[in-house]
């Protein structure tokens, strides 16, 4: 029966769901409404679908707060939210203030299974965090880390690997093992003070172990099951760790998902991304807005912010390019290639105070004159 309704899959599916041990006759009155609330909910031809969009996030966006969200008891747990979080989203920025992962894993560690032995080993730990302290030795010409017991332990560093890692990572210097400090020297002899301040710099970001990028680990119940949210982000990486769900993790970096599962990932992200940040404030918005604003960023292949660089840059309209932002430095880059603007929009219409192309005035009118 579901058949004969011109209904896409999805809604078909829930009404499935909903109708089942149901009389044929019920189940063909609930089609009968889904459809007309179906058809009445399309869109016309000639609607102003991106103004409507624009009106309906711009309008709840003025009540959003301006808040950042702290995790209590973990230094460098931060969230930003609310306004804060749908510029950054919008105006396509690389660099996050707070980027983060939230890591579903595999049974059993999602019953609470070694869950911090998993959280430890995602961790990020360089050599500053397993160190009392670093000495410049000025007579020695070298830098003397004091290696801090209570941290070795917690992090379940030994010090094989530390000089595994160091001698590796420090070709051009010499390694010498105490039993609880280690000595760095450069092998050259020319070596200055300034020299070896910047090698000891460079030592205390020595990454020892765990996944680059993860600053900190939170495991956290939600439901029935554990989770582990970081601070810092490495998709690619996490994704092969053995313990983590690789079909539900996600990171809140659009940027990364573009570069490892491709721009309809990416579409996919703004559009959960700016939901959250829309329900978790209280507000209500049509998913449908969002999907619009979503499309609009990823249509050309790449994640394009909705600023003069990305978006706006590549309309094909000089008037519209124009009103947007720095109006002289666009019109005189259309004059100089001989650009034409076919007014085939809304802006560029009301600049010149003709109809805008929507709506009524969509259709042309064509007539006999007489002579």
């Amino acid at each position: 029966m579901a058949e004969e309704y011109k209904l896409p899959k999805k809604i078909l599916d829930e009404v499935k769901k909903l109708t089942k041990g149901m009389s044929s006759k019920r189940i063909k009155e609930i089609l009968d409404k889904v459809s007309q609330e179906y058809e009445k909910m399309k869109v016309e031809p000639g609607e102003s679908v991106g103004l409507v969009s624009a009106e309906s996030i711009g309008e709840p966006g003025t009540q959003m707060t301006l808040n950042t969200f702290h995790f209590a008891g973990v230094a460098e747990m931060n969230v930003t939210l609310g306004l804060p979080r749908i510029i950054e989203i919008l105006d396509g920025r690389k660099t996050l203030n707070t980027p983060m992962m939230e890591i579903y894993l595999k049974k059993p560690f999602s019953r609470g299974k070694d869950i911090r032995k998993v959280a430890q080993s995602i961790k990020e730990v360089k050599l500053k965090e397993l160190t009392k302290e670093f000495l410049i030795n000025i007579a020695d010409m070298n830098v003397e880390i004091v290696l801090e017991d209570k941290s070795m332990k917690n992090t379940g560093v030994r010090l094989g690997l530390i000089a595994k890692v160091l001698k590796e990572s420090l070709k051009d210097c010499n390694i010498r093992f105490r039993k609880k400090s280690i000595a760095a020297r450069l092998k050259s002899k020319e070596g200055t003070l300034n020299d070896i301040y910047k090698l000891k710099e460079r030592l205390k970001d020595i990454h020892i172990k765990g996944i680059k990028g993860i600053k900190q680990v939170l495991p956290i119940k939600r439901e029935e099951e554990f989770i582990i949210i970081t601070a810092g982000t490495n998709l690619k990486e996490i994704l092969q760790h053995p313990a983590v769900d690789s079909e539900r993790t996600i990171t809140n970096d659009i940027f990364e998902i573009d570069d490892i599962l491709g721009i309809e990932a990416a579409r996919q992200a703004i559009i959960n991304e700016v939901f959250k940040v829309i329900e978790n404030q209280g507000l209500n918005v049509d998913v449908r807005h969002i999907m619009l604003i979503a499309d609009t960023m990823c249509s050309t292949g790449a994640v394009k912010g909705i600023t003069r660089y990305g978006v706006v840059s590549q309309k094909s309209s000089v008037l519209a390019r124009a009103s947007f932002e720095t109006p002289i430095r666009h019109i005189v880059q259309a004059s100089l290639v001989g650009e034409v603007d076919t007014l085939n929009s809304v802006v560029e219409n009301v600049m010149l105070n003709q109809y805008v192309p929507s709506g009524t005035g969509m259709p042309g009118l064509v007539t006999k004159v007489k002579k």
